[in-house]
């Protein structure tokens, strides 16, 4: 959570002033360098690395030797503004530090009053590497970036990244209720999710991630490691391990299709332009393959806020049911082909499907993040209870378990 987000260990993400967060082009192929059958040009051509550049092995990528000190980012943000913005005046730079973020530290550094010309810069929360592969994010964030659906990339530095600031208000539990917004959001997920990277069939992200952050959580559940305050409310390893295997047996067989997720859409992950009517999704650390389903139910989950959670502002099936059929209609138009919604039709029964798949991944998005909290308060240095946050989350997983678990799709 990096966010414009989160400034904590894995999810990331966000930019802009949000716990865990943060944020185009295309490439041409050479002659003679044919586009292997079921890939996307623009995205084998950011395999490829068109571009040159090159940083930590990402083609395309301008590398920039900068260590930015975590605990005071803005002598270093501005030293990078010296490499980047070599024909800005050192006495005119403004700086923003944006404090929602949970997962990274961001900073704003411009010239323009209004911003327009503002770079972000982003730098990587302690032991955030443990939960994010950063060379995978980096070509993640190239891929969208790639179809219009991230803003530019200007480098990466040792301990972070430099990119364009997107213009717009970053949301909150409120603008994702909005009909008008989260019909907007269902669309750009529908974007994201229609992105084919390459022409082979992939897997899904969730069990590797989970397993992994199961290995991390047991370090601190360890017996060896006296904690009263956290084995309390806890669930026991025993215990996770059980649900774990019990999800992947559960949530695997439902069919969900497996597409390119952000998988951290929270609120503050989410820039809305009312000019362009237009919003733009930010921070890809989590970026990845994954189950429709769960990024979708990841989001919806995310109604509910970070740093002040209640979950009684989860989605009503109405809304999920108004929010999904936005979302079909576009992803059915965007793989299927059809122009200007004409000819896209979505029947109730695929619907229903969905808005089962949706709420039984549900449970997932609430044990990884669960899981990532317990991580995140071992090594984060960032001012937020992690703690207390991985304990709701395990509650509302056993809460919605036994709910979610009734559910059925129709034959």
């Amino acid at each position: 959570m990096a966010s414009q987000r989160r400034a904590a260990p894995p999810r990331g993400r966000r930019p802009r002033g949000s716990p865990r967060h943060m944020g185009r082009g295309s490439g041409r192929s050479e002659p003679g360098m044919a586009v292997p059958p079921g890939r996307c040009p623009d995205c084998w051509e950011t395999e490829r690395g068109g571009g040159g550049g090159g940083s930590r092995g990402v083609p395309g990528v301008p590398q920039l030797g900068v260590l930015v000190d975590e605990g005071d980012v803005l002598p270093g943000a501005l030293r990078l503004m010296r490499e980047l913005r070599p024909s800005w005046e050192p006495a005119r730079v403004k700086t923003k530090l944006f404090t929602d973020g949970i997962t990274n530290k961001l900073v704003a550094c411009y010239t323009d009053e209004d911003m327009a010309d503002a770079v972000l810069v982003r730098v990587y929360g302690r032991k955030t590497e443990l939960f994010v592969d950063r060379e995978t994010e980096l070509r993640n964030f190239q891929v969208l970036r790639a179809h219009g659906c991230a803003p530019d990339l200007y480098c990466a530095f040792q301990n972070g990244l430099c990119y364009e600031f997107l213009p717009g208000i970053a949301l909150g539990p409120d603008h994702v209720r909005d009909a008008r917004i989260f019909r907007l959001v269902a669309q750009e997920m529908a974007r994201v999710h229609a992105i084919h990277a390459n022409g082979s069939l992939p897997k899904p992200i969730l069990w590797q991630k989970l397993h992994k952050y199961l290995t991390l959580v047991k370090m601190d559940l360890s017996p060896k490691v006296p904690n009263p305050s956290l084995h309390q409310d806890v669930p026991s390893l025993e215990m996770l391990e059980h649900e774990l295997a019990w999800m992947k047996d559960t949530l695997s067989q439902l069919g969900s299709p497996v597409v390119l997720c952000h998988n951290d859409l929270l609120c503050k992950n989410i820039i809305y332009n009312r000019a362009q009517e237009r919003v733009r999704f930010i921070d890809y650390e989590y970026t990845g393959y994954n189950y429709q389903a769960f990024d979708i139910g990841n989001h919806f989950n995310e109604f509910a806020g970070v740093k002040e959670v209640d979950y009684r502002l989860y989605p009503s099936k109405e809304t999920q049911l108004q929010w999904l059929h936005s979302y079909l209609q576009a992803y059915k138009q965007l793989t299927q082909g059809g122009q200007g919604g004409s000819g896209v039709t979505v029947s109730e029964k695929e619907l229903e499907a969905l808005y089962v798949q949706v709420n039984k991944f549900s449970l997932a998005s609430h044990f990884l993040w669960a899981c990532w909290g317990l991580i995140q308060d071992r090594y984060s240095t960032i001012d937020f209870n992690f703690l207390r946050y991985a304990k709701l989350r395990f509650r509302q997983y056993f809460k919605m378990k036994p709910v979610v678990t009734a559910l059925q799709i129709s034959k």
